[in-house]
């Protein structure tokens, strides 16, 4: 009995990882086993660097209050100490977004915990 292979599915498993890899350099783009190979560790770059993604905005914010507070005579660790201590619930997100955008909010922000 002939040994039976089932090339269509072979060929658009393929052609689906070929399709992805194209805009790839040299042969990254068109011989299967690189382009295969290189597919799948950009996956797994595109895994870790969506965890990256947060560390790296959380920095960014931290940096901008830090500029934005410093400005008003008070550190990053104080200003964030004293707003826990007076219950005020605004993320680092938002108040880098205050002391970039709207710095008359922040600046109320900082006199209402010192």
């Amino acid at each position: 009995m002939p040994r039976s292979v089932n090339s269509v599915a072979s060929r658009a498993r393929r052609k689906k990882i070929l399709k992805r890899t194209r805009g790839n350099f040299l042969s990254r783009k068109n011989v299967w086993t690189v382009a295969k190979n290189t597919y799948e560790k950009g996956l797994t770059y595109a895994y870790r660097d969506r965890k990256n993604k947060k560390r790296n905005f959380r920095a960014l914010w931290i940096q901008r209050i830090n500029a934005a507070a410093r400005q008003y005579g008070i550190s990053y660790s104080q200003f964030m100490g004293k707003l826990g201590a007076q219950n005020i619930g605004l993320n680092r997100k938002v108040l880098a977004d205050l002391a970039m955008n709207n710095p008359q909010a922040f600046e109320a922000i900082i006199n209402s915990v010192k």
